[in-house]
């Protein structure tokens, strides 16, 4: 994590140069009139890359370092099990045509379209976290 958080707040400061350099460029290029579609533009981006590379900068506080930080580790250190990965879902392209029909909705200012997107999204989204859901529990008692 210690990589994360530092590549992510270098973009961050790059950001917030770029922000200051291009607002006070638009400033003086147009004769007193700030560009302000690409200053928020870039502000916004300064903040979301700020926040992750907080984020990060939490988390590896609170874990041990991983073979990723640590200088002297060995390709072995990394292996091992990662996690489970699906092997193949629909869920994902649901999502995004749900995702899709509430966009609709929103750009062309139909309530009902925008409603039965949301809808769509929150389905789609419980089918995909509950996607190898047995619906069985298995205690110590059974």
């Amino acid at each position: 994590m210690k990589t994360e958080w530092r590549i992510f707040l270098i973009i961050a400061g790059f950001l917030l140069f770029a922000t200051f350099l291009y607002g006070g460029w638009t400033y003086a290029d147009s004769g007193g009139q700030v560009e302000w579609i690409g200053t928020v533009a870039l502000l916004l981006s300064f903040l979301l890359c700020t926040m992750c590379g907080g984020f990060f900068w939490f988390v590896s506080r609170r874990i041990d370092l991983r073979p990723e930080d640590r200088p002297d580790a060995e390709i072995a250190d990394g292996a091992g099990e990662i996690g489970f990965f699906s092997p193949g879902s629909y869920w994902p392209f649901g999502l995004a045509l749900a995702a899709a029909i509430a966009g609709l909705g929103l750009v062309f200012w139909q309530f009902w379209l925008l409603g039965l997107g949301a809808v769509a999204v929150i389905l789609a989204a419980c089918g995909l976290l509950f996607e190898y859901y047995s619906g069985t529990r298995r205690t110590a008692e059974h």
